[in-house]
C-alpha cells in the first residue's frame, strides 16, 4: 500500500545547551523584531539552530550572503560533530506550553512522491491553504546547496479513535528518552521519546486508508491520508527541490535518495494540545480612513479596529469565502495605494501593532472548526492562505530534530 509517512535516520544536536540549539518556527513574529533581536542574544555564539534557518522577518536582508552563511553553518556543524545520528525509527514528542498542557507528535518523514501541492490534485498528503509559487523559489535557493534540513512543519492526521499517537504515548516509559527540556522565549517544556520498533506505527497509519473509514469520514472513498497543518510552503520547497533533485537519479535511486522524504511533525488533529486560531490581518502604511471606508463594502464576518474602535461586519457567508473577498480586497488596494500586510497571531498582538502605528488597521476573523478540516479539504479542496493557525505563535514547532537531505 501507498503511504505518505517514513521512517528515517533522524539526526539530533549533541551539544550542551539543547535551550540555545532549538528555536521556533522561521515564519513566526515577522513584524516583532525585538523577537528576534533578543533571541539572537541569548544565544550568542552557542551551537543553534537560528543560525541554520532563515527567519522571514529578514528576509529582504542580504539574502545571498545570508543562504551561503546557512551553508557553510551546516557543513561545519556536521564536521565538529554537533550532531549524533540515531537508527531509523521515529521520535515521540511531549511538548508543553503556556496555553496547553500537553500536545503529542510524531517525528517522521513525509514522502514527497505522496504530496503535491498543485489545485487539483488529491494525493495522500494534502495543503490546507493555498500556495503562493513567489514564495517558494527563496527557499529552493536556501534548499539546493542544504546538506540537511531542520524542518517546522506539522502534519495533521485525522484519528478520532486515538489510537496512534495516545497509545504510543502511554508506552513512552519503555522507550528511550533522548531529550527533556525547556524552550527558550516562553515555549514551553519539550521530551522527545525514540521509536526503534517503527513498522507497528506505520502499519497504525495505514489504516486511515481503510475504505469503509474514509467513507464513514467523508463520504467518498477519498485516499486522504495527512493533511499539513503548519509549514506549507517548506514541505512545498522541499517537493520542488526533490522534483529538481530526481531528475538526475534513476528509478533505483529515487526509491532510497534522502531528499524524497521530508521531516514533519505528524499530530492528530483530536490531541486535546490541538486548537485552531483565527489569523489576522495587519495593514500597515495605508490611509487608515480610506482603508477602512472601502474595506466597510467587501462582504464577510469579520471586525475592524482603527486603534480605538472596533466595527463588525456580517454576512451569511463562510469563513473560506470570507477570506478570499477579504484578501482580495486588500491586495487590490495595497498595489494601487503602497501599504503592506502581515499575518498576527493572538488579538492583544494585533491591537498593539495597530495603536503603535498612526497608518494601520487591523482586520480581526472568526475561528475555524478543526473537526471540518478534512471533510471540507476532501471535498473542495485548500482553504485560503491564513485560515488559521495551530494555537498562538509560541506554541510552534521548534527546530529541533533534524535528517541529511544529501547522499
Amino acid at each position: 500500500m501507498n503511504t505518505g509517512i517514513r521512517a528515517k535516520n533522524i539526526i539530533l544536536p549533541k551539544v550542551e545547551d539543547l535551550q540555545k540549539f532549538s528555536v521556533i518556527a522561521c515564519d513566526q513574529f515577522t513584524s516583532e523584531s525585538e523577537y528576534w533581536e533578543e533571541l539572537e542574544k541569548f544565544v550568542g555564539d552557542s551551537p543553534s539552530a537560528l543560525k541554520l534557518v532563515y527567519p522571514e522577518i529578514y528576509l529582504e536582508k542580504d539574502t545571498e550572503n545570508t543562504i551561503k552563511n546557512i551553508n557553510a553553518n551546516m557543513k561545519k556543524y556536521a564536521e565538529d560533530g554537533v550532531f549524533y545520528q540515531l537508527e531509523e525509527g521515529l521520535i515521540l514528542t511531549v511538548r508543553s506550553t503556556p496555553f496547553v498542557k500537553r500536545r503529542i507528535g510524531i517525528v517522521a518523514a513525509v514522502d514527497l512522491e505522496e504530496y503535491d501541492f498543485k489545485v487539483g490534485k488529491k494525493p495522500l498528503v494534502r495543503a490546507t491553504e493555498g500556495t503562493i509559487e513567489e514564495r517558494i523559489p527563496p527557499r529552493v535557493r536556501i534548499r539546493k546547496d542544504a546538506i540537511m534540513e531542520f524542518p517546522h512543519i506539522m502534519v495533521l492526521f485525522d484519528d478520532k479513535e486515538k489510537t496512534i499517537a495516545e497509545e504510543l504515548y502511554e508506552k513512552r516509559d519503555f522507550l528511550k528518552k533522548v531529550y527533556d527540556f525547556t524552550l527558550n522565549m516562553g515555549g514551553g517544556k519539550i521530551e522527545g521519546y525514540f521509536i526503534k520498533d517503527y513498522k507497528p506505527v506505520l502499519e497504525k497509519f495505514d489504516r486511515l486508508l481503510d475504505s469503509k473509514v474514509l467513507i464513514e469520514k467523508y463520504g467518498t472513498d477519498d485516499k486522504f491520508q495527512f493533511a499539513v497543518g503548519d509549514g506549507n510552503h517548506s514541505l512545498a520547497t522541499a517537493k520542488t527541490h526533490w522534483e529538481n533533485v530526481k531528475k538526475g537519479l534513476t528509478e533505483e535511486e529515487i526509491k532510497t535518495h534522502p531528499a524524497r522524504y521530508c521531516l514533519a511533525e505528524f499530530v492528530n488533529i483530536y490531541d486535546e494540545g490541538i486548537y485552531f486560531e483565527p489569523i489576522f490581518r495587519f495593514v500597515d502604511g495605508v490611509d487608515k480612513k480610506d482603508f477602512i471606508e472601502k474595506l466597510d463594502k467587501v462582504k464577510g464576518n469579520f471586525e475592524i479596529f482603527d486603534g480605538e474602535n472596533t466595527i463588525k461586519k456580517q454576512a451569511d457567508l463562510s469563513l473560506p469565502q470570507t477570506i478570499r473577498n477579504l484578501d482580495a480586497f486588500i491586495k487590490e488596494y495595497l498595489d494601487e495605494n503602497g501599504g503592506k500586510i502581515d499575518y498576527v497571531h493572538g488579538e492583544e498582538n494585533l491591537k498593539k501593532l495597530v495603536k503603535d502605528s498612526e497608518k494601520a488597521v487591523g482586520i480581526f476573523l472568526p475561528k475555524m472548526d478543526k473537526g471540518e478540516l478534512f471533510r471540507y479539504v476532501s471535498q473542495s479542496g485548500a482553504l485560503p492562505r491564513k485560515t488559521f493557525s495551530m494555537g498562538e505563535g509560541v506554541e510552534k514547532r521548534y527546530y529541533l530534530e533534524g535528517s541529511y537531505i544529501v547522499k
